[in-house]
This record gives C-alpha cells, sequence and structure tokens, in this order.
C-alpha cells in the first residue's frame, strides 16, 4: 500500500505532532508499506523542495510561504502532482486545518480515500478561529475516515460533525526504549545533579517536565507549584526540553532572574532514544497542561515507572486513574499541585505501587504495535488491502 502521510511538522521540528507523524510513518514503513511523508518547512524558501529518506519513509520537505493559504495551495498541486507520477492508495494526515483539510480535498479531486488524526488544538482551539472553521468543518464532513488519539476529542469532533463515526487509536510508544532504568550518575553530575559525596537523605529531589514548556503546558502554574514546594522541601527542577521562544521565554526568564537560589536545569531539545536516561533523574514527573491531545511524555514517564502528576485534559483521563496509576489536579491549580508533589515526596511505598501500575497500563493499552494494528484496521475498513 502507498500512503502519503501530511503533517504540519515532521521530526526535527520541535513537539508531540512531529513525533507522533514520525512514530506513525515508520510503523506503517516497518510492515511493508510504502510510506511518503510531505510537511512544510521555513527551512526552506517559499515552494522549493527537498527529498530526505528518514528510515525507511521518504520526506519531502517543502519551503512555506508567509500566507497560510499560498502553502496550502502548494500542498495540494504537490500532492496532485506527486499522485500523478506514483499513485497513492490513501491521504493521511495530522491536523484539522490546514494539513487535514488538504487531504480532505486532494482526496476527493482524486479520488481517493482520506484519512484525518485529530490530535488536541486542531479541535480544541482551531475551531474557534473563524479563519480555519471553514477548513475544519471541511475535513470533518468530507474525509472518508476520522481518527483521534482521546475520548473527549472525539466527542467534540461530533459535535461538528453529528453522526460521523471517529476512529479512537490512543499513541503508543516503545515500552522496550521506555522502561525503568537505573539512575547515570555521569548524567546526574553533568546537570548539576550529582550526589557524590551526600548522604542519601540528602540526594537531591528532582521535579520533572519533558518536552516544550509553553502556557499550554502550563508554564505558569509549573513555575507556581515549584515555588511553594521548595519553600517546603528543596527540590531541582528539570525540564527536558526548551522553553519556548516570546512572551513564555520571557516569563520564566523573570522568574529565574527573581529566585536565583532556585535549581532549575533546561537541558534544550533531547534525542528522543536518550530520554529514558533523563526520566531516571526524575523523582515527580509533572504535566500541567490547559489542554492537550495524549501526551507521548506522559506515556513514556509512566512506562519509565516515575510517579506522575497532570491535569484531566485531553486524554490524560484515558490513560490516569487518579490514586491508581497516577494523580490529577485541577488546571491552573498550583497549590494543589504543590500538595501533590510534595505527598508523592512523602508516601515513597505508595509511590512504588503506584509507578508499577503506571508502567502495566502503558503496556496494556498503549504500545507500538497496538496503534499500527488500528490504524491499518481503519485503512481495511476503507476496502484497502492491508
Amino acid at each position: 500500500m502507498k500512503i502519503a502521510l501530511l503533517s504540519e511538522k515532521y521530526t526535527p521540528d520541535i513537539g508531540g505532532l512531529a513525533i507522533s507523524t514520525g512514530r506513525l510513518g515508520h510503523l506503517l514503513a516497518s510492515v511493508g508499506h510504502k510510506v511518503r511523508v510531505f510537511a512544510p518547512t521555513l527551512s526552506l524558501p517559499p515552494s522549493e523542495q527537498r527529498t530526505l529518506p528518514s528510515s525507511g519513509v521518504s520526506v519531502m520537505r517543502f519551503g512555506a510561504h508567509k500566507r497560510v493559504d499560498d502553502t496550502l495551495v502548494d500542498w495540494f498541486e504537490l500532492i496532485v502532482e506527486e499522485h500523478k507520477r506514483e499513485p497513492f492508495d490513501v491521504l493521511h494526515a495530522y491536523f484539522l486545518p490546514q494539513a487535514r483539510f488538504v487531504a480532505a480535498y486532494a482526496g476527493k479531486y482524486l479520488n481517493i480515500p482520506s484519512v484525518l488524526s485529530i490530535r488536541g488544538n486542531d479541535i480544541e482551539r482551531a475551531a474557534f478561529d473563524p479563519s480555519k472553521f471553514s477548513h475544519v468543518m471541511y475535513a470533518l464532513q468530507n474525509a472518508s475516515a476520522v481518527t483521534t488519539n482521546a475520548s473527549v476529542l472525539a466527542k467534540k469532533a461530533k459535535a461538528f460533525a453529528a453522526g460521523r463515526e471517529i476512529f479512537l487509536i490512543p499513541n503508543g510508544i516503545d515500552v522496550e526504549l521506555f522502561k525503568p532504568m537505573e539512575r547515570n550518575e555521569g548524567l546526574a553530575e553533568a546537570l548539576g545533579l550529582a550526589d557524590k559525596g551526600k548522604k542519601k537523605e540528602e540526594r537531591s529531589i528532582v521535579i520533572g517536565f519533558a518536552g516544550e514548556l509553553r502556557e499550554k503546558k502550563g508554564l505558569k502554574t509549573l513555575l507556581s507549584a515549584y515555588a511553594q514546594t521548595n519553600k517546603k522541601r528543596p527540590t531541582a527542577l528539570l525540564i527536558v526540553g526548551e522553553v519556548r521562544a516570546g512572551e513564555d521565554k520571557k516569563i520564566f526568564d523573570e522568574f529565574r532572574l527573581s529566585n536565583p537560589e532556585y535549581h532549575i536545569i533546561v537541558t534544550g531539545t533531547i534525542s528522543h532514544k536518550d530520554m529514558p536516561a533523563y526520566y531516571a533523574l526524575m523523582d515527580v514527573f509533572v504535566h500541567p497542561s490547559l489542554r492537550d491531545g495524549m501526551p507521548n511524555a506522559l506515556l513514556e514517564a509512566m512506562a519509565c515507572e516515575k510517579v506522575v502528576i497532570a491535569t484531566p485534559v485531553g486524554s490524560v483521563t484515558d490513560v490516569i486513574e487518579d490514586g491508581k496509576n497516577g494523580a490529577l489536579v485541577n488546571v491552573n491549580d498550583a497549590a494543589a499541585l504543590a500538595e501533590k508533589i510534595l505527598q508523592a515526596l512523602g508516601l515513597p511505598e505508595n509511590n512504588r505501587s503506584m509507578s508499577k501500575s503506571a508502567r502495566e497500563a502503558v503496556v496494556r493499552q498503549f504500545t507500538l504495535e497496538k496503534e499500527l494494528q488500528a490504524n491499518l484496521q481503519v485503512y481495511q475498513s476503507l476496502g484497502l488491502k492491508i
């Protein structure tokens, strides 16, 4: 089967969308399907194209324009031309207002099926943008199939397209890569978290976050909760990733300048394969998002048997059973988050039970194989031979 995979981001771009698109592409390629990715980029001049091989997946990046509509025109025409050269069996797109609009339109135009995958912000925010609303509605109403990774997003999508079947396909992760491991003291020392020469009770306590820290991911809540926690128990805050440039970075930098005594570490972008070693440094993993789909980092931390504390947004409630395999706190409630962190740090026996349950939940429900098979079943429902 020949699959055109459309996404607004693709590795090495930052964020869950790029990771999820890359994961699906490689999963499909691993079972013999020919996958071609089409994704715009600001790294190339407008309309310029470059094709790169990526572990069995052909990736075509094309230069984006300043005007979104010009980029969408290029995207549509690129799919049409490539289909003429080597016909696709299906178009599969990630992110509703742009990639999925192009896929739905091109699918209708070329008379081939299109699959749209809703990930989070595309239905929770873009649908409220008048400039994107028509694209959202067209995509939802004209796609051959629609999938999402969260039950709450499926419900929201059905509110726009009544009677439309939405296939629920949770994210999957590599549970052989993301698993419990010993703390790497060399890495800890490089990050300023070394415990050499310290007594066990003096070991650095680490609160961890992974991903691009920004407003949507609960930037202000995290910083406030960390400050409240630190007043009662000295800890380090480990941010594995970046802080988004612009207003978010300004807020973060001002917090650091106002609290020079706090031990805050920002690693910068880390290779996906190296992430387990960073999770191993964390005593508690926090994910205080304001909105979300199914956070890859949350599943990874759970698979690494970390104590996780998150907000009940997107598919988080599909994953976490409060008090059993993780803890939930209300959105924007820094005081409650701080309280949950302190509780977790003070209950090691409870933590061990909770963290083991966390990994068991991921191994049971959120594996790569389950994600692959669910997508193949969607293709099969469209009459495609898998």
